[in-house]
């Protein structure tokens, strides 16, 4: 295992004890609006400073991307950045809905090298990096061999940060719907994409994400076999915040339904 991964996963699990820790003690959450339908807890700030702490004392010039924090440039000319969300599923986690996660991604001279994403109620712990594989609990995992839309289920999340976009959304999860098997919407797009790595999912799409949503995730996708891209099957995902993942033959059937 890369050393680099091996601290991501340190930095997960320490996050993700932090969770379990308020979820088991039945903490009082503080819950605070970040945006529309966009929550903040003192949890997600708590498990982020742990994730962070770990990060730092094994690699302090390391650049890191945090969801509650904000971009730390680290060194000047860092080659490696972390991209973090200590929390996604928050909604999920206030409510006491158990599907969130830790994702923990890293770039290498911007290119994602490492992946991390750790369920920390089901202590599944999803892992990859770039041209090693994609493992669930040290299990090889690999995309499903769906080959048609028709025969898919598909993960999706709605636009709850740009409402502006629900209407082309409908359009998209009307036509989706009529061409699959079924959808499933959970509230954690890090845990749905770690799942179409996992084949529990055979297609994912999401508008409006930010890149502590996509990174980890998308890597343990391309390294279990799949495919991910922008709406329009290019690299841009991230910048953009606009993703669909599949497996390979679904995949452009997938794109194909989202620009109908």
């Amino acid at each position: 295992m890369h050393p680099i991964l091996s601290i991501a996963i340190k930095a997960a699990r320490r996050a993700g004890s932090v969770i379990n820790r308020a979820t088991l003690d039945g903490a009082i959450l503080d819950v605070r609006s970040k945006n529309t339908n966009d929550f903040v807890t003192q949890v997600d700030k708590g498990a982020e400073e742990a994730a962070i702490g770990v990060i730092r004392s094994a690699y302090p010039d390391h650049a890191i991307l945090a969801e509650e924090s904000g971009e730390n440039l680290g060194g000047k000319r860092a080659d490696y950045r972390w991209i973090i969300d200590p929390l996604d599923g928050t909604t999920n986690f206030i409510h006491g809905f158990p599907q969130y996660c830790v994702s923990i991604g890293i770039e290498h001279r911007g290119a994602l090298a490492h992946a991390v994403v750790y369920d920390p109620g089901k202590n599944e712990l999803f892992t990859a990096s770039k041209g090693r594989g994609a493992f669930l609990n040290d299990r090889r995992l690999r995309v499903t061999r769906c080959q048609k839309l028709a025969d898919a289920l598909v993960g999706t999340g709605f636009p709850f940060k740009e409402l502006s976009r629900v209407d082309p959304y409908l359009r998209q999860l009307r036509t989706v719907m009529s061409s699959c098997a079924g959808v499933r919407r959970a509230g954690s797009a890090a845990l749905d994409l770690a799942y179409v790595a996992a084949g529990r999912l055979d297609a994912f799409w999401e508008m409006g994400l930010s890149p502590w949503d996509m990174a980890a995730g998308a890597l343990l996708i391309q390294e279990a076999g799949g495919l991910v891209g922008d709406l329009k099957g290019e690299q841009s995902f991230l910048n953009s915040g606009d993703v669909a993942a599949a497996t390979p033959k679904v995949f452009p059937q997938l794109l194909h339904a989202l620009a109908a």
